[in-house]
């Protein structure tokens, strides 16, 4: 496990339980952005799921803080179906009025660091089809679109993650 980062004015850290409600609220500013209907009412309790990420032994969650403010976060554990070298991203989330000030690139960088020193030789995330801007930003950091069905609501996109 990589420790904190401290980069010019951030710091990059594993998420705290207490900070759950931030993180919620956080992960729904940003969800806001990408759905055109709005957000999808499915039944999810968000604060127990991100209570949920936040606990799980084999998993882990990393945020961007700013002046004492979470303004990034990034959810990742290994599959539960996928071969012991891959990791999948859950969840990536910027702040929408802190998008294109590097908080994304940070963490993506931070989250690739972990990777490899993790020994995670491929890394895998879904996202939603409608959201082109993440869909870019991925594709900016090296991440390749798998095909998709004409049903397929999230794009499965895959990032190699060279050794040493």
């Amino acid at each position: 496990m990589i420790s904190n980062r401290v980069v010019p004015g951030r710091v990059i850290r594993t998420v705290l339980p207490a900070e759950v409600a931030d993180v919620v609220a956080l992960h729904a500013r940003a969800r806001a952005t990408y759905y055109p209907g709005g957000v999808p009412q499915d039944g999810t309790d968000w604060t127990e799921a991100w209570r949920g990420a936040l606990t799980r032994p084999d998993g882990r969650v990393l945020c961007v803080v700013e002046a004492g403010r979470i303004v990034g976060l990034a959810s990742f554990r290994a599959p539960e179906d996928g071969p012991g070298d891959t990791v999948k991203l859950f969840q990536f989330h910027v702040d929408p009025g802190h998008w294109r000030a590097g908080v994304g690139t940070a963490l993506h960088a931070a989250c690739v660091e972990e990777w490899r020193a993790d020994g995670r030789r491929t890394a895998v995330l879904d996202v939603h089809v409608d959201n082109l801007r993440a869909q870019a930003f991925y594709r900016r950091q090296g991440w390749v679109p798998e095909p998709a069905g004409p049903e397929d609501h999230h794009l499965r996109m895959r990032l190699a993650l060279p050794g040493e």
